[in-house]
């Protein structure tokens, strides 16, 4: 038996290893590629028409706001077209209707599209705005999302190169400072954008369109198939179809969008669920296109990397599982002492994570040191995600599938706001609690007996499975309680 657990906690360990210490190969091409600049472009003196779309779903507390800062955006009215997407079955059909005819008044092409049903969840309701879309230019913005007036002037110009499909900014965050959840959440997701999508850009890699705060050229989404909602990620999955077409890919770092993150860790399990599964289910859709295409070899390794990512929750829950039995067999058996020798290689994996996510810190923020200290939040939260996150790997491996569940958002900016007792917030408990807190218990446990037998290295990397596994099971068990005046 103790043959079996070496074996499975050393796979999985290297499952871990090769993932991390993929951070080092972005951050080399990030460095490589810093004096890397975009062309120079000008907006044309024959400003195209674009559609901007604004698909959703029950946004009672947000979609206001959404409108209103689209409509702030610098563009000739005659030229701009807003298609106000909503499959919403609440009051927000009606705050949405009022607001648009209040902006027709004014002059705005705006009009409201309103399905009954949400055939295609996000995919449908954007491929029904296409058919009719006027715009030769599409961009989106999810309903979380404040947009700048300037996106069009900053991000059409990229498009005088006709190879150009699509322009993406960078996620910012207006509630980042709200909780310990979003400090580590806009830690993880500057990471993407700083480093991840700023790095593959450069270095001729593939990256996604992250399904809002883009700009596309319409020609290009019909080109690659149009949006289809056989996956959970139609944003990953026509960003592959798309570049496999020969279309080129645009990530602006210096232009950033703000937007809403979750302040709520049940409506964060949501997210990174569908998120999780979405990947999993492209990557089965997408990789037997990118194997059989003529792309390099370079560009198909880092495409085969970046669609199977998130295979690594299943992995790290081996490892949380085995670790603690790991700990035993070393101080019972004499006969395993290389195989501890060569785990102790591993460490370079975290050493990796912590550099990728400092360097993205360092990069947009002055007060990086102070940011970079939530690290271990960070990487305590990823594993506590586990479970929830394997579930979904596990669903896309055998075809299961699920609806779209869209993350609520409460229009939380400061400190003062308070979600808990809004519409949206998720009252059911899911089953993985109870796992999650199981783990935690598990872990008490494991780190006094790596303390009996003074196993002092092991109990860092214990503590946050403890911290992380725990803090993740209580705050759902708190979040959804806490609605109930």
């Amino acid at each position: 038996m103790e043959y079996v657990i070496l074996i499975f906690y050393f796979f999985a360990l290297t499952v871990l290893f090769l993932f991390g210490i993929h951070g080092l190969f972005l951050l080399y091409y990030y460095h490589k590629t810093q004096k890397f600049s975009l062309p120079k472009y000008e907006l044309p003196k024959e400003l195209p028409r674009v559609t901007i779309q604004l698909p959703i779903f029950n946004e009672l507390y947000v979609v206001e706001r959404l409108i209103r800062h689209v409509c702030k955006i610098r563009y000739p009215k005659d030229k701009l077209e807003i298609q106000v997407l909503d499959d919403s079955t609440d009051e927000t059909q009606e705050v949405a209707k009022k607001l648009v005819e209040e902006y027709r008044a004014e002059g705005f092409d705006i009009h409201y599209i309103h399905r009954d049903n949400r055939e295609g969840f996000k995919a449908g309701a954007l491929k029904n705005g296409l058919d009719i879309a006027k715009g030769e230019y599409i961009a989106i913005f999810d309903a979380d999302f404040v947009p700048a007036e300037d996106f069009l002037e900053k991000t059409l110009p990229y498009f005088q190169d006709p190879q150009v499909g699509m322009v993406q900014t960078r996620w910012g965050h207006l509630n980042e400072d709200y909780s310990f959840l979003t400090k580590a959440l806009a830690l993880s997701l500057d990471g993407h954008f700083v480093i991840e999508q700023q790095a593959r850009n450069r270095a001729g890699f593939f990256i996604n369109f992250n399904g809002t705060a883009g700009i596309w050229r319409k020609e290009t989404i019909i080109d690659a198939g149009n949006w289809q909602p056989d996956t959970l990620t139609e944003d990953l999955d026509l960003s592959y179809r798309a570049q496999l077409k020969g279309w080129k890919f645009v990530f602006l770092n210096d232009v950033v969008s703000p937007a809403e993150l979750p302040a709520d860790i049940n409506a964060l399990k949501t997210q990174q669920f569908r998120w999780t599964k979405g990947a999993v289910e492209t990557a089965k859709k997408i990789l037997p296109l990118v194997l059989k295409s003529k792309l390099n070899w370079k560009v198909k390794l880092e495409a085969i990397v970046h669609l199977t990512s998130n295979i690594v929750f299943p992995f790290i829950l081996v490892v949380a599982l085995l670790n603690i039995p790991l700990v035993v067999i070393k101080n019972t058996f004499d006969t395993f002492d290389v195989y501890y020798n060569a785990m102790s290689v591993f460490v370079l994996a975290s050493i990796s994570s912590f550099l990728f996510y400092l360097y993205s810190q360092k990069a947009i923020h002055i007060d990086w040191r102070n940011r970079i200290l939530l690290f271990p939040v960070f990487l305590a939260g990823s594993m506590g995600l586990a479970i929830n996150n394997t579930k979904a790997v596990i669903e896309a491996l055998i075809g299961k599938k699920s609806g779209f569940t869209r993350t609520p958002k409460y229009r939380i900016v400061s400190n003062k706001d308070d979600w808990r007792f809004k519409k949206y917030v998720q009252r059911k408990i899911s089953p993985t609690v109870l796992f999650e807190l199981l783990i935690a218990i598990y872990y008490i446990i494991g780190i006094g007996i790596s303390i009996y037998y003074v196993e002092i290295a092991a109990i860092p990397f214990q503590l946050l499975f403890l911290l992380g596994f725990g803090t993740v099971g209580y705050m759902s068990i708190k979040h959804a309680l806490l609605v109930s005046k």
